[in-house]
């Protein structure tokens, strides 16, 4: 046996406790199983378990050795799924997080046809702003902004730009007034988002020069969908995404401020899981959203038009 396979027997064994458990789930014998094992210390030149008549227990050096047989095993099960999985129609449920108010005005309207073109996909989707943590979760892949992705253990692919404005509703410009800049925000109430700091650091380039005004007010949620909704009432200005005000900018339920104070764009990507290989009915629905979306995705049609 070569030491790949002797890796992911140990794992095996190790995860259920016994020979004999192992070599039952294989279609082995117990003493087949031990002396590939047997042969797999004598590799290495270390005893890499603890054997009595009840339990096998890791040695220090076979607890450090499992971590990378788990890998391994983990490893050959998804190049194994994948490859069987090659030239069939991509099957199973996916388990997707999506931001509030990206899901509610974006994501939610491109499921319908998706499902229809992949009848063997099903598709659960968690609304959440909080941070993700894939090693604690079961989801697929999560619909994320810039800000949001920190993490080293991910893979991202950028699905649409995420162009963001400064607006208030006719109401609190009547009341209030149109800054003249951005520095005179800290004269107004801005609406900010507790999930993530970055968001409440509203950045602007103007004549070749970056300027980082600080959101301050009475008002914060942990949804850009509440802050969204605060705006269109009237309670302050927020700088929010296209993706979601377009058409209220087109209808004059909410009016651009700042016009001349560009803001840096950021993205909307997919992001998964670094320690998965991407499988069929992960890599199907990130094609589509991609294909769907673009460089110059429909809300910002909209907006032209």
């Amino acid at each position: 046996m070569d030491i790949a396979s002797q890796m992911v027997l140990f794992a095996q064994v190790v995860d259920r406790g016994s020979f004999s458990e192992t070599a039952r789930n294989l279609g082995q014998s117990p003493s087949a199983v031990s002396k590939q094992i047997a042969n797999l210390e004598d590799r290495l030149g270390v005893r890499l378990l603890n054997r009595s008549t009840r339990h096998l227990v890791p040695t220090q050096e076979g607890a450090a050795f499992y971590e990378h047989c788990a890998s391994v095993a983990v490893e050959v099960r998804e190049a194994e799924e994948i490859v069987s999985a090659m030239g069939k129609s991509p099957t199973g449920k996916l388990h997707i997080a999506a931001t509030v108010a990206f899901a509610k005005s974006q994501l939610l309207p491109l499921l319908p046809r998706f499902l229809q073109e992949h009848p063997d996909i099903s598709i659960s989707v968690e609304l959440t702003d909080r941070p993700i943590d894939f090693s604690e979760t079961d989801y697929d892949l999560a619909i994320r902004f810039s800000e949001q992705i920190n993490s080293t253990s991910v893979v991202v692919r950028k699905l649409a730009p995420n162009r963001r404005v400064i607006c208030a509703s006719p109401e609190y410009i009547a009341r209030c007034g149109r800054p003249s800049g951005p520095e005179d925000l800290r004269n107004h109430n801005c609406l900010k988002i507790s999930t993530v700091d970055d968001w409440n650091a509203w950045r602007f380039h103007s004549n070749g020069e970056d300027l980082v005004v600080p959101a301050a007010g009475n008002f914060e949620a942990n949804s850009a969908d509440a802050v969204y909704h605060a705006t269109l009432a009237g309670l302050g200005i927020a700088r929010l995404s296209t993706y979601l005000v377009s058409g209220d900018l087109r209808s004059g339920r909410l009016v651009q401020l700042l016009n001349d104070h560009v803001d840096d764009d950021a993205g909307i990507y997919a992001v998964y899981s670094s320690r998965h290989h991407l499988s069929p009915k992960v890599r199907v629905f990130i094609d589509y959203l991609a294909e769907a979306l673009g460089p110059v995705p429909p809300w910002e049609h909209e907006q032209a038009a």
